[in-house]
This record gives C-alpha cells, sequence and structure tokens, in this order.
C-alpha cells in the first residue's frame, strides 16, 4: 500500500466514525508511512502499527510515531518497552496461558487471534475467568458475526477487508471505503 492512498483511506475512515486505525509492520514502507500520516491525525483518532512482532520492530514502531502497538503474539519485553513508553499496547494471545501472560505483562488489551479458528464460544469460554481482561476479537469477523462476538464478550474488534470492502479496496474507491467503515461502524454502535 502507498503512503498517498493509505493517508487517504485513513482520513476517509476517520471522517467515516471510524476510532483507530493501523497499518501492519510487515507493510512495504510502514514506518514511512506512519511518520508521514501522523501530523494529519484528526484529534482524538488513533493511527499505530500492528503485526509488532519483536522488539527490533516495537523500537521502529515506538520511533516512527505509533500511537499504541498491536502485537500477533506474547513478548513480555515487548509489552514492557511499550509501558515504559506511555504507548498502549494490544498484545495478541489464543490460549488462556498467553492472554494471562500478555495481561500480567501489562498489555492494555489482549487480541484473540485467530478468532474464526474457534469462533465466539471460544471467546466466551476466555472470558469467564479473565473477565477482567479487555479482550479484542480479531481475524474473520464481520457483520454475521459481529453480535455474537460483543455477546460473547469482546471489548473491541478488529478487521480489515469486511471493514473497507474488498472491491472499494481493490478499486481504492474512497467514496464506497468511506461509506463501508461508516455502515460497519453505525452496525457495532446497535450491537454492542
Amino acid at each position: 500500500m502507498d503512503g498517498a492512498f493509505f493517508s487517504e483511506l485513513m482520513l476517509a475512515s476517520f471522517s467515516a466514525g471510524l476510532q483507530a486505525i493501523e497499518l501492519t509492520m510487515n507493510t512495504d514502507g510502514c514506518e514511512r508511512i506512519v511518520a508521514e500520516c501522523l501530523p494529519h491525525v484528526p484529534a482524538g483518532k488513533l493511527l499505530g502499527i500492528g503485526t509488532v512482532r519483536n522488539m527490533e520492530e516495537a523500537r521502529r514502531a515506538v520511533g516512527a510515531g505509533a500511537m499504541f502497538l498491536v502485537t500477533p503474539n506474547v513478548d513480555t519485553a515487548v509489552i514492557e518497552y511499550a509501558r515504559n513508553r506511555e504507548v498502549p499496547i494490544v498484545a495478541g494471545a489464543l490460549t488462556p496461558t498467553e492472554v494471562y501472560t500478555a495481561r500480567a505483562a501489562g498489555a492494555d488489551m489482549v487480541k484473540i487471534f485467530p478468532c474464526h479458528a474457534f469462533g465466539p464460544k471460544y471467546l466466551r469460554d476466555l472470558h469467564g475467568p479473565f473477565d477482567d481482561v479487555p479482550l479484542v476479537a480479531v481475524g474473520g469477523i464481520d457483520k454475521a458475526n459481529l453480535r455474537e462476538y460483543f455477546d460473547a464478550g469482546a471489548a473491541a474488534v478488529g478487521t480489515s477487508t469486511s471493514l473497507f470492502g474488498r472491491d472499494a479496496l481493490a478499486g481504492r474507491d474512497l467514496a464506497a471505503i468511506a461509506y463501508n467503515v461508516g455502515e460497519f461502524v453505525k452496525f457495532c454502535r446497535c450491537v454492542e
């Protein structure tokens, strides 16, 4: 994804009601794109970097100005690094032990990934003993199953293609992207 398009997508998404957006570390030019977009992030909105897998990537993400970090895995050194720099972090986990480890290390939220592999029932099962941990459902979330994840205890969801629309993304149709984001956000508010 090129920086100019991401910047336009970000602004269209924020205007449509999205609160936070992340660019993944494994996107070509991620750090440059985030650094260039930061001055354009509206007040109260957040631009972060996801797929932060290790300390080197965490340092690069924070250096680029990421307003939050998202990991696909539990790395307690990365969580501690983010906490020490007062950068919110959503740590990726799947098992109960990983959820506990991530939260005990100081993760602000714990991303359950990939959710689609186990479904809302698994999230509900995790939420039972970890009812004090804000769980974020990520992977395969769309309007058809969104209510089930919120009902299962999700504090938030993460999504991409179903948020923006596959055809709108492929065609770089910003009007369609903004419309899709707005509709998804409205739908989220209805099911929470």
